[in-house]
């Protein structure tokens, strides 16, 4: 089988990913890629549906890269002690724990004050005397940023140095390694902790700190460290390219744009249902270990490999979904796997579905004649091949 070098075409794949999904699928549901330019070898993509939803619940595809043996001389830092890096139990262990405090009571009680930081963003976009501005900047980020920061209580967060870090985590440059972002931020997260361990309040942080199952079992100081971590750089990075890509997609289709103003009650949320398939925040998974030799759709994958599940590609796959590359509001949807699909499936989905339902109803009831602006130029988009989206997306109204 021969390797195809992603990384060879960056600009062309992160321009339109999905062409390139759709010809690896023709030619079979999994296929050995080069990513990135930094990587040592061969990883094997998923780009099929129903063997990514196989893939993602897979026994023999561990997450916790500590124990792969690929990485030896790696720096472990205290970011690392989270839930998507783990196996079960450990795995199990800390999502329970988790789950204790980050319930869907603490989301929905989340809900007026999401609206309220909405309405105050749209408030001083709409008070721009140019009617112009850039949605990322204005809404997509500093949204999803405050509510979670307020979420886990911190409220102080030096929010320029902590995108840095975040982005140079999630979306490094190529060449960037994301080694020292992760050591920065461990220290920065660590000092937090230490400081609500002294003061605490009614914060999800406090909560997690203080948290103890039926057996007295609780989060060690590292483990709240990389829930934190989790937590701050998933609960925002994700969002934000929600909200944008959203828009996106809609400004692209007027016609569903039309309807979905015409009803927002009726087709709202399966609105944000098919943004998140059709052109989803996160494109692929996080790394996966074959702790053994396996076979995912007729293809054998060796023992100490890695493996990328295509979750953009799986949620474009015909053999799940009617015309998949077009978008349609209204499309019955059931199975996508944005959010990803079993052990690891995203804790924080019902909040990010929240907040992106309302930023989206909020921002199309203010500004009827919203449009993208012209005078804008190309999309510039994020680096790397694991989030999906663009780093500003200049409007007009």
């Amino acid at each position: 089988m021969p390797v195809v070098d992603i990384s060879a075409s960056a600009e062309d794949f992160n321009a339109d990913p999905y062409s390139y999904y759709a010809r690896l699928r023709e030619a079979g549901p999994v296929h050995q890629v080069i990513v990135s330019a930094d990587e040592f070898e061969p990883s094997w993509l998923v780009v099929g549906h129903e063997e990514a939803r196989q893939a993602l619940n897979h026994p023999a595809l561990s997450k916790d890269w500590r124990s792969s043996g690929n990485f030896p001389d790696a720096l472990v830092a205290a970011v690392n002690s989270n839930m998507l890096e783990s196996d079960p139990p450990h795995h199990t262990r800390l999502r329970r724990l988790v789950a204790r405090e980050f319930t869907g009571r603490r989301m929905e009680g989340m809900r007026a004050r999401v609206q309220q930081i909405t309405d105050g963003l749209l408030d001083a976009m709409a008070a721009r005397p140019e009617r112009a501005a850039d949605l990322i900047e204005s809404l997509a980020f500093p949204l999803p940023m405050t509510v979670i920061c307020e979420l886990l209580g911190v409220p102080d967060l030096d929010r320029d140095r902590f995108r840095a870090w975040s982005n140079a985590v999630v979306a490094p440059a190529p060449g960037t390694p994301n080694n020292t972002a992760h050591q920065q931020l461990s220290g920065y997260l660590k000092e937090l902790i230490d400081a609500k361990a002294k003061e605490p309040g009614e914060d999800l942080l406090s909560a997690l700190i203080r948290t103890r199952d039926e057996g007295g079992d609780s989060l060690s100081h590292d483990e709240v460290i990389g829930m934190a971590f989790l937590l701050l750089v998933a609960g925002h990075e994700t969002t934000v390219n929600l909200i944008s890509n959203g828009i996106r997609a809609l400004l692209a289709h007027p016609a569903q744009m039309a309807a979905l103003r015409a009803d927002l009650d009726g087709l709202l949320d399966g609105a944000v249902e098919e943004m998140l398939r059709y052109d989803g925040p996160v494109q692929h998974t996080t790394y996966r270990y074959a702790r053994e030799a396996l076979e995912i759709g007729g293809t054998a994958i060796p023992r100490g490999a890695t493996v990328l599940v295509s979750l953009g590609g799986a949620d474009r796959d015909p053999a799940r979904f009617a015309e998949p590359d077009a978008f349609d509001i209204r499309r019955a949807l059931q199975g996508h796997l944005a959010f990803g699909h079993g052990l690891h499936f995203c804790i924080g989905a019902p909040l990010a579905r929240m907040e992106g339902r309302i930023a989206i109803r909020s921002l199309l009831e203010r500004f009827p004649t919203l449009t993208e602006d012209p005078a804008a130029g190309p999309p510039a988009w994020l680096p790397g091949s694991l989030m999906r989206g663009v780093s500003r997306l200049p409007l007009r109204w």
